[in-house]
């Protein structure tokens, strides 16, 4: 489990890093990561993980495009999916992953916490930030033919990580009810924008597949992590 958490946790962390590094040290911010994360997975016994996860990350920013132009895009996340899939079905959560298992206490508000439980959870969470937006790029970019001026996810960019986040928090927790609650309130709120669509529907259109796409990282991500805490 500690490998998909620590490939999502690399793939996730490069996406920010070309989010909001410039091009000019974008390379150093990179190095120092990797070193940091070389560092916390030997403190884990783990540091194979973080050599897999270095070269998953560098794929994904080669084959990937930040804008969601590249028509990789969604075969990489299924590809990235089935990876993390296999090294949860593989190595399941650890109870002593390695020196840091000492100081760990293990207490949560749900139970006992594992180490490998929470690098998975914190790599999906990380992910589902600005990996998730350009998944959701890469889809309306795919299915709707959209220039880049119509799909830059404006206000998206701050209210889609936060709405795959809260989707991830409340399905771990269990609070189905109101998970429901807040994917029919972001359909109530948009419902005046979309009844104004025409007979086009593409604002629906494009409504439904970013919504859709995005639910289903949260969920995908929040079940990975459910599934290798379980194990």
């Amino acid at each position: 489990m500690i490998l998909a958490g620590v490939v999502l946790l690399s793939v996730g962390g490069a996406d920010l890093v070309r989010q909001f590094a410039g091009r000019r040290r974008r390379w150093l911010v990179y190095l120092i990561a990797g070193l940091i994360l070389l560092g916390a997975t030997a403190a884990l016994d783990a540091v194979p993980a973080a050599v897999i996860g270095a070269l998953a990350a560098t794929a994904w920013v080669l084959v990937v495009k930040a804008d969601g132009t590249s028509r990789a895009g969604i075969w990489a996340a299924a590809v990235l999916a089935v990876v993390c899939a296999a090294a949860v079905f593989a190595a399941p959560a650890r109870p002593a992953p390695g020196p840091l298992s000492d100081l760990w206490q293990p207490a949560g508000p749900f139970g006992a916490v594992p180490l490998d439980t929470l690098v998975a959870a914190t790599g999906a969470v990380v992910f589902l930030l600005e990996s998730g937006n350009i998944l959701v790029r890469s889809a309306l970019r795919r299915e709707m033919a959209l220039p880049p001026a119509e799909s830059g996810l404006k206000g998206g960019r701050l209210i889609g990580p936060l709405e795959r986040v809260l989707v991830f928090a409340l399905t771990l927790a269990g609070a189905y009810t109101l998970l429901a609650a807040v994917l029919a309130a972001k359909g109530i709120v948009r419902f005046p924008e979309i009844s104004r669509d025409g007979e086009s529907g593409d604002r629906a259109e494009y409504f439904l597949v970013g919504s859709l796409v995005s639910w289903v990282a949260a969920l995908g991500a929040a079940f990975l992590v459910w599934w290798g805490a379980a194990s």
